[in-house]
């Protein structure tokens, strides 16, 4: 019975990822707390999680990656970075690309394309270079990079973790780097080849940001009395003819306009949705006759113990336009600008929004927000700084980078090294190693306490601990042992390359559906389960699960990078099956050959 309970319940969380109703981590521990309630886990085995070793040391390093972040050092290396980008597009690429892969080794990857994804907007607005032709290659290489150590990515950690507590030995540090270094050089020999002749050549940016003839901003303005519009239609309006708008929709007093066309009258008050680019949209923030809405200047000040607020009576500040991303783990993600009480929370005004490539037809203020999306923010620079230290906005408008803090930063680096070392040598686990490091960094006051609460991305515990349920489920089920079983008397005659090739391809094809941290949890008990009945090492099936759930470049949607650069680079769904999925076949291939070699059954 508790079986059959189990399956159901997986079935049901596989929808829930597929069909996207909640957020992932909300799905995660959605999928846990109905592990308890049915009986199938107790309460103590279903929290296990929260305490696993994986999810421990997973917030330590979000600890130490930020002690780095904030010492300026990334900051130092990206403007010599600009300098080198700026020469040409091959250049850009590489140098891009190989940074990305190699900080992204030892730092987590969505802190390192967040922060490379301006400094590339930067370099393609210099060197007269499409964003679409850099930001899915930084990805991509930086899923490449996080394969090559144990704290690449969390997916590594959470495999070796969840392996070592089903008996497994722990994988070492750079123990899997050989092979993972012969699949990165595959990976980036394809990108510096293809990637110039297959992703995309669109609009190229200007000064004013990514301003593309294909790139649209959501907006509402309203007209008033002394608009030169008013009284006109829409063919012969100025909001056409100068400033380019399409408009979408009409709000007329207390009803709305549903047959637009270009002999459609606008009215005095009338309230126009509009889709327009970043540049006439502040000229229309301007222009006499018509206000924008959200771009007030009697901006409501947010509370007193708010720490976004400005303070009353501070003097105002020249307020700007910004072109923002929201970032992995944002906490403004999965909320309405409405829900947030935006204006008043972060003293920003929110002009417009790019949901992607969707056509939304909500209000702006009722559009709920997702990571990967673009917003227009009217605001100070001191309210854009401290929205972007507190990582729920990327800022793409301009990249500024920091001086370095070398009281800081020579001791996080001095740290840094010291816990990959002390695990690499196998003085001790990267658990201890990771969680001494992080007290280190307190204690030397490099980051202050409530800096290293925020560091953790709070998304990801709660997502892997939820799933880890999943795996713990099917381990005290007996699932795992069934589906393995299963597995072995179907292929059972096969050499074992070939059921590591399977096992590889079904892996990173179910990551497209499920999250790679669900995939993994699912798979690791499994793999390990059919090792056991095929008297072969469970290592190198381990290897492949960790490599095909982080190796996954088929759609936007598959890890977070890709989301995160999905729009900046103005891309469309097709862009990543194009690109990415013959990547992701030739991967699976040489995987398949590579891993026997460096891990023999």
């Amino acid at each position: 019975m508790e079986l059959y309970l189990t399956v159901a319940i997986i079935i049901i969380g596989i929808i829930l990822f597929v069909r996207d109703y909640f957020s992932i981590d909300t799905t995660s521990i959605l999928i846990m707390a109905l592990f308890i309630v049915s009986g199938v886990l107790s309460p103590e085995e279903g929290f296990s999680g929260f305490n696993h070793p994986a999810t421990i040391t997973l917030g330590c390093m979000f600890v130490v990656s930020a002690a780095v972040f904030k010492s300026g050092i990334i900051d130092g290396l990206s403007a010599k970075l600009i300098k080198i980008a700026r020469i040409n597009y091959f250049l850009a690429l590489v140098s891009l690309c190989a940074t990305s892969a190699v900080l992204s080794a030892f730092i987590n990857d969505s802190a390192v394309v967040a922060i490379l994804i301006p400094v590339a907007l930067l370099v393609c607005r210099e060197a007269n270079i499409s964003p679409a032709r850099l930001l899915i290659p930084i990805s991509f290489s930086a899923l490449f990079g996080g394969t090559c150590t144990l704290i690449g990515t969390s997916t590594n950690i959470l495999v070796s973790s969840y392996a070592e507590k089903l008996g497994s030995e722990a994988f070492g540090m750079f123990e899997f780097s050989l092979a993972a270094i012969c699949l990165l050089a595959i990976g980036l020999t394809y990108i510096f080849i293809v990637g110039p002749i297959v992703l995309p050549k669109r609009d190229l940016p200007d000064t004013a940001g990514l301003k593309k003839e294909a790139e649209k901003y959501m907006a509402e303005i309203e007209l008033h009395e002394e608009s030169d519009d008013v009284d006109r239609s829409i063919s012969d309006s100025q909001l056409v003819n100068d400033y380019k708008v399409q408009i979408l929709r009409i709000k007329r007093k207390h009803y709305r306009v549903y047959e637009i066309n270009g002999e459609t009258v606008l009215r005095e008050n009338d309230l126009i949705r509009i889709l327009v680019d970043p540049v006439n949209l502040a000229r229309l923030k301007v222009k006499k006759g018509l206000s924008v809405r959200g771009d007030k200047e009697n901006v409501q000040v947010a509370q007193p113990n708010d720490k976004l607020a400005v303070k009353p009576g501070t003097q105002k500040e020249e307020k700007k336009i910004y072109e923002v991303m929201i970032p992995y783990g944002s906490e403004i993600a999965g909320r309405s600008i409405k829900h947030l009480n935006f204006r008043s929370t972060y003293y920003a005004s929110v002009l417009a929004i790019r949901h992607r490539k969707e056509t939304i037809t909500e209000d702006v203020s009722n559009v709920v927000l997702r990571e990967g999306d673009m917003m227009l923010l009217f605001a100070s620079e001191k309210a854009i700084s401290l929205l972007t230290s507190e990582k729920l906005i990327v800022t793409l408008s301009e990249y500024q980078g920091r001086r370095v803090d070398y009281k800081k930063a020579i001791p996080a680096l001095l740290i840094v090294i010291g816990v990959v070392s002390a695990a690499a040598f196998n003085i001790t686990s990267i658990l201890i190693s990771a969680m001494i490091g992080s007290l280190l960094l307190v204690t030397l006051t490099i980051l202050k306490p409530q800096e290293a609460y925020e560091a953790i991305e709070w998304k990801v515990i709660f997502m892997i601990a939820g799933v880890l349920s999943m795996g713990k489920a099917l381990e005290k089920t007996g699932g795992s042992e069934i589906i393995s079983q299963w597995i072995y008397e179907s292929l059972g005659g096969l050499d074992p390359r070939w059921t590591l090739s399977l096992i590889f391809l079904f892996t990173f094809l179910s990551t497209n559906v499920l999250s790679s941290k669900a995939a993994a949890a699912l798979m690791t008990p499994i793999v390990i389960s059919l090792a056991a009945a095929m008297q072969v090492s469970e290592k190198p099936f381990l290897i492949g699960v960790m490599f095909a759930c982080s190796l996954t470049f088929m759609t936007p949607v598959s890890y977070p990078v890709n989301t995160m650069v999905y729009a900046p680079g103005n891309y469309r769904f097709r862009d990543f099956l194009k690109f990415g999925t013959p990547l992701n076949f030739i991967i699976w291939i040489a995987a398949s050959f590579i891993i026997p070699i460096f891990f023999p059954f």
